[in-house]
């Protein structure tokens, strides 16, 4: 279990918004003054128009004792309120304006009073028409937790009615607004998420003292005429498994708004990105005040029947091709006939085609297909900004990391991001695995003694409109391939029949999953996923068996827990205390790890640490053994899944990493750290999930290639190299005229011997793949020990495996020193004048036999902080003398802010050194 800003143009103006925080540390904020704050968004009475409101002043309700009509009134005086994003919690404003230090940084965030967050709290805004002939509606979700909501002096809403984080709520204003300014106000209640359908944190950080209460989705003001346009999306029926055609059905509600009969025209066209355009009429007779729905269907618009169609893949299967449609919807004029008329409204968005499937296959295990092809889910849980911080730059690096790693995956549970982030799935073929969350009010009717309160009968109107809203959201976005209407518990059946059916209503067209655990549900049936654990340290060989949370059927949550990151990062994050505990107290608490009694300390980790490696001896030792840790482990858990997801037996068919990032400066559960460095996690993933890979397995000792490409391969060489750790040679075999399927096919290449003449205790393995050229493509270097790791499965529990015996390793500290240099040189990206490119040749020069161990390369600027993100070819590679191997990275040439780039290179026995790299 798990558990244990956009800023809109239009704005005329927010005085004294300081910017969302990418890396968790404020920028300097001036002081803060008693001036009138306004949040003032400029309205077009364009129909179809949409326009967020730019910002707000927001204040605790204990600091203000005038009424609600005179706080919602235009043209209220806001002295000495906080000036807030458009998407913003109360905490992420005062952090923003500079009232709290950086709650990401050393133990900050106990400095925060959780107390002034105990009350409700003002979010007012203020926008403007410059008449008031188009209708108006308020358009709105993302309330944290609930809201009175007023316009204008007059409350439309209550806290009752406005309640739960994803509820969408519309709201006909049009007799309120006046030309000129208007205003609206939310009076947010506090969230609690064990009482609240909402969001909260539970084990994996150390939730915010606001609980995250606010608005953290956009508030639009929509202008229209008077019939409306609503709930415009289009089903696909993709033939398998010849993808030769593709039907279309599109569908939209018209809703006449007016107390007159009319007779609308809904117009538009679905445009392909290769230019591809279909058109769409149809004549619609509404009655005062009725609502319909227009379906258009290839039986009465051929063009949606589609000859080949441009189909979208995941990120490694194909191209990611997206289609878009448009519609309108006219109305005549006085005395004008139904060929004529103006524009009332309009609807646009993308989609795209795809076929996803999940049956259970013989061992009731979930398999995903997608356009018909099996798959091996490659997944990590993503975390959005703790304090819901929206900023679309650092989202997308992140899913670019994601796809740099060989994912194809990512779950959401419980915080369902922004629309721009599934826009950026689509487009970089990331799958999403969105649901709900555990062991909060979501589950609280469920899960037995887990945190989270009980149903009342109010709650189950806002689930059921929870999820027509996520439904709606989400449906025609080609990477979301299921929703987990549980996770570590399965709804019962009046639950989950309000879920099943709102999904109907909303056409959701891909497997609904009844929980991410092994459950079941009456209408869903099983799951067939699973989360057994791990969440703490268990030793790389772990993952073969194909037992607890080994590598067989879909593990939907798995890792072996602390992600320690870099110095350069953990530098950032914590005090020079704080770091010293880190190294030298295996039992004092971590406050960066997590709340949960169950993780507070590191000592499982780090007692695996000193006997797998030996006992620090400082911090820079302590996370140099980490990273090799990290590296071993995670690269372990994805290649054991990989080798055994063509089993005949007990097949896997997913992992999910736990997690891909956490949400704030963490020592525990993420791949890439908070400010986007990488370190031993990062790589060891990458590695274990390139296209074409060499592995080798801890249980029976086979080395495997393992393709995932589409084609097979033939015409492989493998080499199988076992050294001591002074670099003497003790075993060579090279196996050649390999060939391998693809689509996640592998080969066993050969088996290594049980004992070999010699082999010291600690001893290296190096394996490398050429291809019929003779030219390297997938190259894999372990340290591993004659002795075992030992496990006692007998007292597992759903966080761990105890570990009675373990591995030797320590023969790597007597290691020599190996010599490496570095030539470097920098080019700008002919195709993107913004990216640089630099390219490495890193060789390791030294006379005798000593291999360079997990040398790291670091793109620094001239003050020697590295340069994130930044995506290397490879990295944390190993070198034999006289072997070399040439790196890229590339990066936002900004990000150097006008330094010459250079090369930080260290590794296990390397000195740290660093190298230009000019352009």
């Amino acid at each position: 279990m798990t558990r244990g800003a956009r800023w809109k143009t239009a704005a005329l103006g927010v005085l004294a918004l300081v910017g969302a925080l990418v890396a968790g540390a404020p920028a300097a904020a001036p002081a803060p003054s008693a001036a009138h704050v306004r949040a003032v968004t400029a309205v077009p009475g364009t129909p179809g128009s949409a326009t967020a409101l730019s910002g707000y002043a927001i204040r605790s309700t204990a600091e203000v004792t005038d009424a609600a009509a005179a706080v919602s009134a235009p043209g209220y005086r806001t002295t000495g309120w906080h000036p807030a994003g458009p998407r913003s919690t109360v905490l992420a404003a005062l952090v923003a304006e500079g009232r709290h230090p950086d709650p990401f940084y050393s133990t900050n965030q106990q400095r925060i009073p959780a107390a002034e967050f105990s009350v409700p709290w003002w979010f007012r805004a203020e926008f403007t028409v410059e008449d008031t002939a188009a209708r108006t509606y308020l358009d709105f979700s993302g309330v944290v937790s609930a809201a009175d909501v007023f316009v204008n002096g007059r409350q439309i809403a209550t806290a009752a009615a406005v309640a739960g984080a994803y509820t969408r709520h519309e709201f006909d204003v049009t007799e309120l607004v006046r030309a000129g300014t208007n205003a609206v106000a939310f009076r947010i209640s506090p969230n609690n998420p064990r009482k609240n359908l909402t969001l909260g944190w539970l084990d994996w950080l150390q939730p915010p003292p606001d609980e995250n209460m606010g608005i953290v989705r956009d508030v639009l003001v929509r202008r229209g005429g008077p019939v409306a346009l609503r709930d415009a999306h289009v089903l696909t029926g993709l033939a398998l498994p010849s993808l030769a055609t593709a039907d279309l059905t599109v569908k939209a509600q018209v809703r006449n708004a007016s107390a007159d009969a009319v007779t609308a025209a809904v117009t538009g066209a679905i445009a392909s990105d290769g230019g591809t355009s279909i058109a769409l009429h149809r004549d619609v007779p509404l009655g005062a005040h009725e609502t319909k729905t227009v379906v258009f269907t290839p039986a009465d618009t051929p063009g949606l029947h589609l000859v080949s169609p441009r189909v979208w893949w995941p990120a490694g299967m194909g191209p990611q091709h997206l289609y878009a449609l448009d519609l309108t919807v006219t109305v005549p004029a006085a005395g004008a006939g139904s060929g004529s008329g103006a524009v009332s409204d309009r609807a646009r968005h993308g989609f795209g085609i795809r076929s996803v499937q999940a049956p259970l296959n013989e061992d009731g295990a979930r398999q995903y297909s997608v356009n018909g092809k099996p798959l091996l889910i490659r997944g990590a849980g993503w975390s959005p900004d703790e304090l819901l911080r929206w900023d679309p730059v650092y989202t997308e690096d992140r899913l670019a990391y994601a796809r740099d790693l060989g994912l194809n995956t990512l779950r959401l549970e419980g915080h369902l991001e922004q629309d721009e982030f599934f826009d950026l799935a689509d487009r970089y073929g990331i799958l999403t695995l969105p649901g709900w969350q555990c062991c909060t009010k979501w589950e609280g009717e469920v899960n037995g003694s887990e945190a989270g309160e009980s149903w009342t009968e109010a709650d189950h109107p806002v689930a059921k409109a929870s999820m027509a809203a996520e439904a709606a959201r989400l449906r025609d976005h080609p990477s979301v391939i299921s929703f987990l209407i549980g996770s570590d518990f399965a709804p019962n059946a009046e639950i989950e029949k309000g879920y099943v059916d709102a999904l109907k209503a909303a056409d959701w067209p891909t497997p609904v999953i009844p929980a991410a655990a092994a459950a079941s549900a009456p209408l869903t049936g099983a799951s067939g996923m699973r989360m057994p654990g791990p969440y703490d340290w268990v030793p790389p060989g772990y993952w073969y068996d194909k037992r607890e949370g080994g590598a067989t059927g879909f593990n939907s949550e798995t890792s072996a827990g602390p992600d320690v990151p870099t110095l350069d990062t953990l530098r950032r994050m914590m005090s020079p205390a704080e770091l010293t505990a880190l190294w030298k107290e295996p039992a004092a608490p971590q406050y960066h790890r997590s709340p949960s009694r169950t993780y507070a300390t590191l000592k499982l980790y780090d007692d695996a640490l000193t006997a797998r490696y030996g006992a620090p001896v400082s911090l820079e030792d302590y996370v140099a053994k980490a990273q090799l840790a990290q590296y071993e482990n995670v690269r372990a858990q994805y290649e054991a899944y990989a080798r055994n997801a063509t089993d005949a037996s007990k097949p896997s068919t997913g992992v999910v990493y736990w997690m891909f990032n956490s949400g704030w400066t963490s020592l525990h559960w993420q791949l890439v750290d908070r400010f986007l460095d990488q370190g031993g996690a990062y790589f060891g993933a990458k590695k274990a999930n390139e296209p074409l890979h060499i592995q080798y397995s801890y249980d029976d000792r086979t080395v495997a290639v393992v393709n995932r490409r589409a084609a097979p391969v033939s015409g492989l060489t493998a080499r199988v190299t076992l050294f001591n750790t002074d670099g003497t040679q003790k075993y060579d075999r090279t196996v050649t005229g390999l060939g391998v399927a693809g689509n996640g096919a592998k080969a066993v290449a050969l088996t290594l011997p049980a004992t070999v003449d010699g082999l010291s205790a600690t001893h290296l393995a190096r394996l490398v793949l050429t291809d019929a050229a003779g030219r390297e493509v997938s190259r894999n270097v372990y340290w591993l020990s004659t002795r075992r790791d030992v496990l006692d499965y007998d007292e597992s529990d759903w966080w761990h495996t105890p570990t009675t015996a373990y591995a030797d390793l320590t023969g790597l500290r007597s290691m020599a020193r190996a010599s490496v240099s570095a030539t470097a040189t920098t080019t700008a990206d002919p195709g993107s004048p913004a990216t640089s490119t630099t390219t490495v040749t890193v060789r390791n020069t030294g006379t005798g036999n000593t291999p360079a161990l997990l040398t790291d390369l670091h793109l620094v600027d001239a003050a020697d902080a590295p340069v994130l993100p930044v995506r290397w070819s490879d990295n944390q590679i190993s070198l034999w003398p006289g072997e070399s191997a040439t790196l890229t990275a590339t990066y936002r040439t900004a990000d150097l802010h006008g330094s010459a780039p250079r090369i930080r290179v260290t590794g296990w026995n390397t000195p740290t050194a660093t190298f230009p790299a000019p352009r």
